[in-house]
């Protein structure tokens, strides 16, 4: 199975401009995405959809998803807004008023979770004890599916100091403590960092995928709230999107850009005896 996933779009940065930077960083993205081969089965798209969650906003990425031969599913970032999400978006399932939803469908040998980790006013992840429960609740119905948790603040300290969580936070203790009971969990995904990182968390692997929107510079130093340094803080680096590759066993995460790539090699007849060697080294190796 092949799951796509994109992040921190931040639609509607610049709202008057109907060909924003980040509307062509995102139509690059699904572009890319589109034109793969094998097609990914599905794309989710991990929060901060918008930038100031407006109705518009959310008018124009219904617009741009809708080019997509997939189904693509959202979830909330501190970024934006479920009531102006659901105007736009009223198929994707709630529960007591949060974007918490379960995708599983019998063609797929794993089976999605959905969290919603927005507060509003809060830049920062939230889980509150209802949104726990009902986690909890998922993984107890389907204990022999692998699941995979989908969220858009990852539970971890960065080492970015001014993009990071606490991680004795009172909403990564609820998640922590509703994963615990689980043994059929292979992993988490994430966004709201602006950068690729893949970790380790309560004993799971997390993947943390870069964001279509402009990144987030790699600066591990303190940072003093009182004596601006003039350190670099937003980047352009390219589009960035993710590959979720599950074979049978284990989720292998490729994190990519959208640039064109600049190509050394190609496979043609020089390389031939290379691919022909590896592949028989491979088969020999399964004996």
């Amino acid at each position: 199975m092949l799951i796509a996933q994109i992040t921190d779009i931040h639609l509607g940065f610049d709202p008057d401009d109907p060909a924003e930077f980040n509307r062509r960083r995102l139509d690059q993205v699904l572009e890319r995405l589109c034109e793969m081969e094998p097609l990914p089965d599905l794309l989710l798209a991990t929060g901060d959809l918008t930038d100031k969650g407006d109705t518009d906003s959310y008018r124009r990425l219904k617009s741009a998803f809708g080019r997509c031969p997939f189904p693509v599913w959202p979830c909330m970032g501190n970024h934006d807004d479920r009531d102006g999400f659901a105007k736009l978006f009223p198929e994707v399932p709630k529960s007591d008023g949060f974007v918490q939803y379960v995708i599983d469908e019998d063609r797929w040998p794993i089976r999605m979770i959905v969290l919603d980790t927005l507060e509003p006013g809060r830049h920062g992840g939230a889980f509150c004890d209802t949104r726990a429960s009902w986690l909890s609740e998922r993984l107890a119905e389907e204990r022999d599916k692998p699941t995979l948790i989908v969220l858009h603040h990852p539970p971890i300290e960065t080492g970015i100091p001014w993009m990071t969580s606490e991680p004795e936070a009172q909403w990564v203790t609820n998640l922590r403590d509703a994963l615990a009971p689980a043994n059929n969990v292979i992993g988490l995904i994430a966004g709201h960092i602006h950068r690729p990182i893949v970790t380790g968390w309560a004993g799971l692997p997390l993947a943390v995928t870069p964001s279509t929107a402009p990144q987030v510079a790699l600066d591990l130093r303190p940072i003093d709230p009182a004596k601006p340094d003039n350190r670099p803080m937003i980047v352009a680096d390219p589009a960035a999107y993710a590959l979720h590759y599950w074979n049978g066993a284990a989720l292998i995460s490729h994190l990519c850009n959208a640039d064109d790539h600049v190509q050394l090699a190609r496979y043609d007849e020089t390389m031939q005896p290379l691919v022909r060697y590896l592949l028989e080294e491979h088969a020999n190796d399964r004996k």
